[in-house]
């Protein structure tokens, strides 16, 4: 065995030592090995990219469930006594695929309803809805779980997504497999099929999806609008002042006409608006912060 080691051990330093000429022995700690990384990146060995890509599966294993978690007051979620009339509008306006089913509070999730499972009732010939057919287990992970086991468990499993239990054993958000990834890999925006170089897709009548870091110029000349660019460059900013601080998704706000929802945003910035052009009229040009319309999620 300690042979093995030793074999091991000589192996990676002579790989160390072809990709880093000069380097003697082996990284100390992690510092050492993202610095060598860098040198390596800095050489035109990878590119920044990929550099990121290894340093956030480094960190996934420092991070634990609770550090990504949507938490439970934004969850999007379906009613155990819900109708299909009541549950197709959540789907089509949240656009995910699968949603916590919950029993009389948002503590209490009783399972998981995948949107595609919906399917099977459209149509003339259509069988009567029960949800209670079609919901599926959940998968309970702690708050403490870590990120690099998860993705594992995952993996294992091919579940997408894992209601996140406190320690009294409450629902105190939900994790997917793509939050995780997005440790590793950056945000991941696929979901939306946006056309390479778009910034805004046409998802309904009046609905669309938006790119926070779309310029108001660009807004302006797709709606045939005036919004004004002096104060903000982007939808983004110029949504952010609307609702006089940084929104959580979920929380919506009317300007001039249309109904601004976050779909998602992090710690810093708002990356991605679902946008409803509101034909009334008579509806006022922004809505107060106080009035914003709650998370749904």
């Amino acid at each position: 065995m300690n042979e093995d080691r030793s074999s091991s051990g000589s192996l990676t330093a002579r790989w160390l030592e072809r990709l880093f000429p000069g380097v003697v022995g082996e990284p100390r700690d992690r510092k050492d090995l993202i610095a060598l990384l860098q040198q390596a990146r800095d050489r035109a060995l990878f590119d920044s990219e990929a550099l990121g890509m290894i340093e956030g599966v480094l960190q996934v294993s420092d991070l634990q469930v609770r550090d990504i978690m949507i938490p439970r007051a934004q969850m999007v979620v379906i009613g155990r006594d819900q109708d299909l009339n009541q549950i197709l509008p959540v789907v089509v306006n949240s656009a995910h695929s699968r949603f916590p089913v919950i029993d009389d509070d948002r503590a209490e999730v009783i399972g998981i309803l995948l949107a595609k499972d919906l399917l099977q009732y459209c149509g003339e010939s259509a069988p009567r809805f029960k949800l209670r057919d079609i919901v599926r287990s959940a998968v309970f992970v702690p708050e403490s779980k870590r990120l690099n086991v998860l993705l594992r468990e995952f993996r294992a499993s091919r579940n997408h997504m894992a209601i996140v239990i406190d320690e009294y054993g409450n629902a105190a958000g939900l994790v997917t497999i793509e939050d995780v990834l997005e440790q590793i890999v950056g945000e991941i925006e696929d979901e939306y099929d946006f056309d390479e170089g778009a910034f805004i897709l046409k998802r309904g009548p009046n609905n669309y999806m938006i790119k926070a870091h779309t310029t108001i110029e660009d807004f302006n000349e797709h709606f045939e609008v005036e919004f004004d660019d002096s104060d903000y460059d982007t939808i983004g900013g110029l949504t952010v002042n609307a609702f006089g601080h940084l929104p959580v998704r979920g929380e919506s706000v009317v300007v001039g006409g249309f109904r601004f929802t976050v779909v998602r945003a992090d710690s810093r910035k708002v990356r991605l608006l679902n946008v409803e052009r509101i034909e009334d009229s008579d509806t006022p040009p922004m809505e107060s912060p106080d009035e914003n319309t709650s998370p749904s999620n």
